[in-house]
Parts: C-alpha cells; sequence; structure tokens
C-alpha cells in the first residue's frame, strides 16, 4: 500500500471507523475517502454502487454497522439483522466490483457459538448455537464474513475479516439504552458521582468474563493487515485477556471516583459466560494489542470529561 494510495473508510465518524482514520493519517496516508450518512446511505445498494463507481477506492475498511447493547439487540432484531446485511453486503459487492485491491471486515467476538470452547478459536465458528441476546447482530456479520471468503474462493480476492473482542475508547457511544457494557458503566458511575455519589445498578450477577480492547489497538490491527499479506481470511483481534465483569465494574468506579454502592439486577440476563478470543493468528502474523485496560478506561474517561457537552444520544 502506497502513501497516495485512496483508501475508503465506511463508518468513519463512528469509534472504530474515526481511530482508523487517525490511526492512517498518523502513518502519512492522506488520500482517504468517507462519506457521512447524510450523504451516501449505506443501505441504498444504487447509491453505494455508484459511489464505488465514482470514487474507485484501492483499500476499503468496512467499519460501519447498526451496533449496540444487550437491551438494543433484545429490542429491536430486525434493525440489527437486516440493517447489517444491508450495509455490508452493499459495500463488499461494490468494492468486488470495483476492483478494489483489499478490503478489511470488521465484525465481533458475537459470531462464535455461546458455549464454544475458550478461548474462543476462528475455527469455532459455526459449530454451536449462538448467544441468543445478540444472535441477530451476528447473523448479519456471520455471513460477511461467508461473503468474504466466498470471494477469496471464487476470484481470488485479498479481502479478509477481522472480528474484534469487546472495544472500548474515544467516540464510543455512551447512551445508556443502546451501548455496550464498558462505555454504559462509565456513564452510570459518572451520573451517580454527579449526583451525589447514589447507587449504581448493574444487570446481572457480575460473573461472567468478559475481554477488552482499547479502539486504537483494533485500528492498528486494521493498518497492520492492509500493509502486510495476510494467510487467512479470518482473524480474532484481542488481548487474550479477560476480567469479570464485577471486576471491570469496580475499576471503573475507581477510576471515576464514586464512593456508592454497587446493585446488581440478578434478574436481568448475565450474555454469554465467557468470551475469551484466541489471538495466536494475528500473534503468527506479528500484531500484539499496546493498551492495558487501567490505562485504557482511564484515558477513555478523561476523553468523556472532555467531550460530555458534545456526546450525542443514539437511538434506535
Amino acid at each position: 500500500m502506497e502513501k497516495e494510495s485512496k483508501i475508503y473508510i465506511a463508518g468513519h465518524r463512528g469509534m472504530v471507523g474515526s481511530a482508523v482514520v487517525r490511526k492512517l493519517k498518523s502513518e502519512g496516508f492522506q488520500n482517504l475517502v468517507y462519506r457521512k450518512s447524510s450523504d451516501l446511505d449505506l443501505k441504498d445498494q444504487p447509491a453505494v454502487n455508484q459511489f464505488f463507481s465514482d470514487e474507485q477506492p484501492e483499500y476499503v475498511v468496512n467499519a460501519a454497522a447498526r451496533v449496540g447493547g444487550i437491551m438494543a439487540n433484545r429490542d429491536y432484531p430486525w434493525v440489527f439483522l437486516y440493517e447489517n446485511l444491508q450495509i455490508q453486503n452493499n459495500i463488499i459487492n461494490a468494492a468486488h466490483l470495483a476492483d478494489a485491491q483489499k478490503l478489511i471486515f470488521l465484525g465481533s467476538s458475537c459470531i462464535y457459538p455461546k458455549h464454544a470452547d475458550q478461548p474462543l478459536r476462528e475455527d469455532s465458528l459455526l459449530t454451536g448455537p449462538l448467544e441468543p441476546t445478540n444472535q441477530w447482530y451476528a447473523i448479519a456479520k456471520i455471513t460477511g464474513v461467508k461473503m468474504v471468503e466466498a470471494l477469496r474462493e471464487q476470484f481470488d480476492r485479498d479481502y479478509l475479516s477481522l472480528m474484534p473482542t469487546n472495544l472500548y475508547g474515544p467516540n464510543d457511544n455512551f447512551d445508556l439504552e443502546t451501548s455496550h457494557v464498558l462505555p454504559a458503566m462509565i456513564r452510570k458511575f459518572h451520573d451517580a458521582k454527579v449526583a451525589g455519589h447514589s447507587p449504581v445498578g448493574l444487570w446481572g450477577s457480575g460473573s461472567p468474563m468478559r475481554e477488552f480492547l482499547h479502539v486504537d489497538d483494533v485500528a492498528s490491527a486494521v493498518f497492520f493487515s492492509l500493509t502486510n499479506q495476510m494467510d487467512y481470511e479470518l482473524y480474532n483481534v484481542g488481548s487474550g485477556k479477560d476480567i469479570t465483569i464485577k471486576h471491570l465494574a469496580e475499576l471503573i468506579q475507581e477510576i471515576v471516583e464514586h464512593k456508592g454502592k454497587i446493585e446488581w439486577d440478578t434478574s436481568k440476563p448475565d450474555g454469554t459466560p465467557r468470551k475469551l478470543m484466541d489471538v495466536s493468528r494475528m500473534k503468527e502474523e506479528g500484531w500484539a494489542y499496546t493498551v492495558d485496560l487501567e490505562e485504557g478506561v482511564r484515558s477513555t474517561y478523561e476523553w468523556f470529561l472532555e467531550n460530555i457537552d458534545d456526546i450525542k444520544e443514539v437511538k434506535l
């Protein structure tokens, strides 16, 4: 990939897409192409095809998706299935038709079966039932993975899929109805602190274990994959370390300096008991994460405080 190569980043205003843009610019790549959703509806196939025909990007990063936490996935199954299928199908197919040299499709660790052996290996895909609370999003992302695989097999495309673990960082979604667990906790503990250190209610028992990765690390994995010849069509991207939700809550509570109680609502679902990624494939290629969880949470909370007046609510 040359410095002047044209690179299209879909979803450039989201947490992952914006991190990819920052990474590419920091490495000296300036010929970057992106569009706001108001200018290009990625669910509109003719519009997406026309965009690719006009721009002819050489490299494509698909970081665009409809995302959300357990509550959002539970309440809007059709939205998470249908819209994600539309977005990724249009981008992947248009990249193929426009003869893009390389495409990176970004998914999620939720593509793996609920009770797959830990840590999650790439070859555990489609070996068992999914976690019901996010199966709709997962099915869409599995379809994207298989589209990439099919293009590699039939047309020898240098396209691949990266499956990050739970991500967090600048430009995350902090809306309590649609966010993931880590940013939701930051918001809850901060609001409770401002309200006189009132109790914080959290879903489930706190026993599930989760792995977290700072968004700057996944951006570095994307850049690594764009600039290196990768042997496989699917790679897990994570730290290879996990933490219980209870310990995560205590870490965030300490960083936010909230002094109140934590109240666990065990009538609410825990989700998958454990989701730890086997990241040996990426390590063998030469990539590894660099941002420690405590360091990452501290910097994310600092970003949250600096941008709190501009943070938008993400509604479905």
